[in-house]
């Protein structure tokens, strides 16, 4: 177990095999957060990678204050998991890809009205709600490809026979909104617990957690519509936010910025769009903040993927992996930046996870087919 955690300082340290990519601009974000007042020990990740100011892939627990900014802009950004009803043998890929297509990137108007409060309507980022977003959000059907632990695929409701649908998404323009407020008023000194700041922060966090979550189920209600089919959430989980806890027995505030939970049941942590999806269940959670890994991390800075990329591979070609599943990406650039090449190996970063004992892996899932925008506005 020793090997695959790196400690950097007493309250500095991060996970990692001797495969597993770690970019030094990330360490050196990590043990700089660690240096924050009231900050008493960070985590990162096997998919940690740099941020903006701060690293993507770690945890971090603070006592006394906690600071929103850690928690970034996407508050209440994570995954859901849905069993669908379409069967894994012989799926129509054409046909499947050409509905999904016609699928605009934002629900109509009326759609909305439909499937949302009175209240929730009058949101000022109602429009938003059932789109998947930019970045690496995505909505993908998989199918399971190995099984480790039947039974616990059996508990869960996971049938292998028929394909998942898996939503990676968060509470689009209301985090920011809500991140934006909290600089222009506190900077990135973060906030005193118990203060009417600090109070009114956390119930507009908790709004955006509520936010992102209702996003995901209507991202999946909508695609399940367009291709004709049903399908039942069994797992959502957020990896932004943060959240009163207690680590070694002292009170304080954990922050995930890109970090699965530890302490909430099994995860799904996948790897890029041409890459395998674990399913895992946490085994212990203390060396991590009670924090995972929440997917492969990237290797690559956006600005620098189509160069990379663009000599050897068009869009078409980015369009199908080497999985012999399809992507629905319009957008040129982001098919560039979302490239399989530009994140590590999923793999890598499972194996470090096995091995400092933190999980036990129930399922591998291979991707069919990845909606990410179709460039279209309405359905």
């Amino acid at each position: 177990m020793g090997n695959f955690i790196r400690p950097l300082s007493e309250r500095v340290s991060y996970i990692a095999s001797d495969d597993t990519w770690i970019e030094s601009n990330a360490i050196q974000q990590l043990s700089t957060t660690a240096s924050l007042p009231d900050m008493v020990q960070v985590v990162g990740m096997p998919d940690l990678h740099p941020g903006r100011g701060y690293p993507v892939g770690a945890a971090f627990f603070s006592v006394n204050r906690f600071y929103p900014a850690l928690v970034g802009n996407d508050i209440g950004c994570g995954m859901g998991l849905w069993q669908t009803a379409i069967p894994v043998k012989r799926p129509n890929l054409d046909k499947l890809e050409k509905r999904i297509s016609q699928m605009g990137d934002f629900a109509h108007s009326e759609w909305l009205q439909q499937h949302l409060s009175d209240e929730m309507m009058e949101s000022p980022f109602s429009d938003a709600l059932g789109s998947v977003g930019g970045g690496n959000h995505f909505a993908e059907l998989q199918q399971i490809d190995q099984i480790y632990h039947s039974d616990s695929l059996n508990h869960l409701g996971l049938n292998p026979q028929h394909l998942q649908l898996l939503v990676h998404s968060g509470s689009r323009g209301l985090g920011q909104a809500i991140l934006r407020r909290h600089i222009e008023h506190a900077n990135h000194s973060g906030l005193t617990a118990g203060t009417p700041e600090a109070e009114e922060y956390l119930s507009e966090h908790q709004q955006a957690l509520n936010f992102a979550e209702l996003n995901r189920r209507l991202i999946a209600h909508r695609l399940l519509e367009q291709i004709k089919t049903t399908g039942e959430c069994l797992l959502d989980i957020s990896h932004n936010l943060v959240e009163a806890t207690q680590i070694n027995g002292t009170d304080g505030w954990l922050h995930r910025k890109g970090a699965s939970p530890a302490n909430r049941g099994p995860v799904i942590i996948p790897g890029s769009r041409g890459d395998y999806s674990y399913l895992v269940m946490p085994t212990t959670s203390d060396i991590s903040l009670h924090s995972l890994a929440h997917g492969a991390g990237r290797k690559w800075m956006r600005t620098e993927c189509k160069g990379r990329l663009s000599e050897r591979f068009s869009p078409v070609q980015l369009s199908r992996t080497e999985l012999g599943s399809r992507v629905i990406c319009q957008d040129r650039q982001l098919i560039y930046e979302e490239a399989p090449q530009a994140y590590k190996s999923i793999d890598t970063v499972i194996d470090s996870m096995v091995g400092s004992g933190l999980i036990l892996i129930l399922a591998r899932l291979k991707p069919v087919l990845t909606y990410k925008t179709s460039g279209g506005k309405n359905e």
